[in-house]
């Protein structure tokens, strides 16, 4: 379980849907688990979008946003229901992090020369005695 100063790095935003105390835990629940994967996420920003389409069905649109140090990372998901359109957000991200984490790991352990076009003066090596 992650602690208090990590669930304090989730920021939560409800577009004309108020988030009740089970949605927020659901949120809360849902992304701590990210937290855990990856200890240089600096903040997850997190909105749920609630629009009204044909007749009385509503749909709501989960973004997130992943900051963390380079590129962000940004998912959304569609559903009816606001629970799937979480969930469905937070195993995108998962698989971000995820693919994100193994490309570091690649160029880690796959480091590749750098070639320059100048021509640089060859200095001797220092001998030893």
């Amino acid at each position: 379980m992650t602690n208090s100063d990590d669930l304090s790095k989730i920021r939560m935003q409800g577009i004309h849907v108020e988030l009740t105390p089970g949605l927020q835990s659901a949120i809360l629940q849902k992304f701590s688990t990210l937290l855990e994967h990856d200890s240089r996420i600096v903040r997850l920003n997190v909105r749920l979008h609630k629009d009204q389409r044909l007749g009385h069905d509503y749909h709501y649109t989960a973004t997130a946003q992943v900051e963390l140090r380079g590129p962000d990372l940004v998912a959304h998901a569609e559903d009816k229901d606001a629970y799937a359109a979480l969930d469905k957000l937070s195993q995108k991200l998962d698989q971000l992090l995820e693919r994100r984490h193994d490309r570091r790991k690649d160029k880690r352990n796959h480091p590749h020369g750098v070639e320059l076009e100048a021509d640089l003066p060859k200095v001797p090596s220092p001998s030893r005695s």
